[in-house]
């Protein structure tokens, strides 16, 4: 066994395969960028090596570096992680040339099932089944364009060397191909290097199962069941489970078979996963192997009880698989969600920013919680913005959906907007938790998943209210204990007053609404009017930011975290937002009603859609942003004109600058 491996990503995997290299007495190394300097993968790590800017063209993914970090150090093998270097043929050969082991599958393998194209020729001489598409060389977009027509829409152009549903597009008639085959392959060629792409037939409400696959280097090979990664937006997971919903005993071995055939096919050695797209008769057809770990991994871990990266490990040290087929036995059920800091609201676009708060439920046999980042940490524009992937598992799957539901009603993130709520709602969605899964579902199900903004509830407005007001006397007893005089009646906040008592007014914003509250105080309490309603008020601190508030002769425990004047009030597992109202804070009029467009986070303009003077209508595409990897297309938001474009294609743009001056008709 290995002394001591390089992990040559970041993040929550990372911090995933350090806990159990600790486990079994390995050293770690980890590697960073200027970025992640302060990461938690980096304290976590036994040994950390600078690899350089935060791009990671010109950190994480220069091979390079990571080959010399390995000889400085004294790494014996590196394991890749997911994303970046993990499916990366030339790294594991480089790595080789050196006498360092590669926690991974070798080179051939890679190379075989790297080309989404190749791989599909490789699975039919297996007599994998195959989805209807155009997997060939020729790539010039009228011939591409032909054979979309001729498979008939709608189609999924995907790049060839993708993965994560980037450089991937789904095509529904023949006059939208060319204009999403040049964004597929701008994005393909950003991410993976390569624009070469194939076009597959899309399979009306599919699901996406994928079978975990394991094999050592004494011929050995396994299948460790399946996962249901149906729930997907933007082409990328969003909720996963094990074992899939509905999967019989025979079409599990079917498909257990078929991935181990694949793997077979192409010399496979370690983790490994073989993904299907399935019909909703059962159905099913290849659609790729990822030569690596998954990111959800988990909960394949939760139901057999095994250590997918110990299992790593020891076959790249030579050792044979640690159980047979007839060994593994699936037990429970597991979902896993995936934290992200992003707007389901808007797009699912990301979010940036320090996370003020971080508190994730509590860790136990049911719940696990996998992450890259503690409070106080940043989530940056350079990498994919999860903050965490939470699992459960218990006996069945409902018992599971219920570990999952209060979980993410215990987890309190302040600082990034984040995708809690929804998949609160993703989770208590009927045909989510009936199981009526495929890859439509959150399109399907968007009433119920994006419900019109309402109005913050009562309960939340007092809590704010209270927790101003606790918050008050702590600064006033913070400010006496300090001063010449604590005992002081100057320095009390308790609204004494000589003869009548003290009242106030409390603002906060909803959006555009203004809120006020009056403010009453009393002995040990306060009385609260809002909006004609007044309640009786009593509140103490608890531990950080938890708060006890006594409502009438309702008590509830809730926590209030101020981000500058953002107040976040987390309370019966939701999470609800206020702007605190500054009387004295003048806005200038008209501000919100500009001529321009603004970046929604740092980025790059990839592309311009419009010529200046140009007129459009309304939702008309006018330029490309590509920010995290992904491309977002910036839209006019009314009928009107371009004026000008501030930045040219290809210049980086920060978070809030204007893009495009823009006057809507009058």
């Amino acid at each position: 066994m290995f002394n001591k491996i390089l992990i040559a990503n970041r993040g929550e995997i990372a911090c995933r395969v350090i806990k159990t290299a600790r486990r079994m007495g390995i050293r770690t190394v980890a590697v960073y960028s200027e970025a992640d300097a302060n990461a938690r993968h980096v304290r976590l790590a036994d040994e950390a090596v600078l690899l350089g800017p935060a791009a990671a063209r010109e950190s994480y993914l220069v091979a390079e570096k990571i080959v010399d970090a390995c000889k400085r150090t004294g790494a014996q093998a590196v394991h890749p992680g997911y994303g970046f270097l993990s499916e990366n043929a030339d790294f594991a050969d480089a790595l080789a040339a050196n006498g360092i082991a590669f926690i991974g599958p070798p080179a051939s393998a890679i190379r075989a099932m790297g080309s989404k194209s190749e791989a599909k020729k490789l699975m039919g001489k297996a007599a994998v089944p195959l989805t209807p598409g155009y997997h060939g060389d020729d790539q010039t977009p009228a011939l591409l364009h032909k054979e979309a027509d001729q498979i008939g829409y709608p189609v999924l152009i995907k790049a060839a060397a993708g993965g994560g549903g980037k450089g991937m597009r789904l095509v529904e008639k023949t006059e939208d191909f060319l204009d999403a085959l040049a964004s597929c392959q701008r994005e393909a060629t950003s991410s993976f290097g390569n624009d070469h792409v194939l076009i597959e037939k899309y399979i009306t409400k599919p699901r996406h199962i994928e079978i975990q696959v394991f094999a050592d280097t004494q011929g050995n090979c396994v299948y460790l069941f399946e996962r249901d990664c149906s729930v997907q937006r933007r082409h990328q997971k969003v909720l996963e489970e094990a074992p899939a919903p509905g999967m019989t005993l025979e079409r599990r071995r079917q498909m257990g078979e078929a991935a181990v055939a694949a793997a077979k096919a192409v010399g496979y050695v370690g983790a490994g996963t073989v993904e299907f797209i399935a019909n909703q008769d059962g159905s099913f057809y290849f659609m790729e192997m990822n030569t690596r770990l998954q990111v959800e991994h988990p909960v394949t871990e939760m139901i057999t009880g095994q250590d997918l990266v110990e299992w790593q490990l020891r076959v790249a040290a030579g050792q044979p698989l640690p159980l047979a087929q007839e060994q593994l036995q699936i037990r429970g059920h597991a979902l896993e969600a995936r934290i992200y800091a992003e707007d389901a609201n808007k797009g699912f676009l990301p979010s940036t920013g320090k996370l003020i708060r971080l508190s994730p439920p509590a860790e136990s046999l049911n719940v696990r919680v996998d992450t890259g980042v503690e409070e106080g940490d940043e989530i940056t524009p350079f990498y994919d913005p999860m903050i965490a992937k939470l699992i459960v598992w218990d006996e069945h799957r409902d018992a599971a959906l219920a570990r999952m539901r209060k979980a993410l009603a215990d987890y309190q993130v302040a600082g990034v907007t984040t995708n809690i709520d929804f998949l609160s709602r993703l989770v208590a969605c009927p045909a989510f938790a009936g199981a009526d899964l495929d890859t439509g579902l959150i399109e399907r199900q968007k009433d119920f998943l994006f419900p019109a903004a309402q109005a913050v509830p009562r309960d939340a407005l007092l809590v704010a209210t209270v927790g101003e007001l606790l918050w008050e006397q702590h600064q006033a007893r913070q400010a006496a204990n300090t001063s010449g005089d604590p005992c002081s009646p100057w320095h009390a906040r308790d609204g004494w007053r000589m003869n009548l008592s003290a009242a106030r007014m409390i603002g906060f914003r909803d959006g555009a609404s203004l809120i006020e509250a009056l403010v009453k105080y009393g002995r040990d309490q306060w009385q609260i009017t809002i909006n004609g309603q007044t309640a009786v008020a009593r509140g103490r601190k608890l531990d950080g930011d938890q708060l006890a508030i006594e409502i009438d002769d309702r008590r509830l425990i809730a926590s209030v975290v101020a981000v500058e004047d953002k107040r976040h009030i987390f309370l019966q597992g939701a999470t609800h937002i206020l702007l605190r109202d500054d009387p004295l804070h003048l806005v200038e009029a008209g501000g919100a009603q500009g001529g321009g467009l603004t970046a929604p986070m740092p980025g790059k303009v990839v592309a311009l859609l419009a010529q200046p003077g140009q007129k459009v209508d309304k939702g008309a595409p006018l330029l490309i942003l590509e920010a995290m990897k992904m491309e977002h297309t910036i839209t006019a938001p009314a009928a009107g004109t371009v004026k000008a474009f501030c930045y040219a294609a290809g210049e980086q743009v920060s978070d809030g600058a204007a893009l495009v001056e823009f006057e809507g008709d009058a």
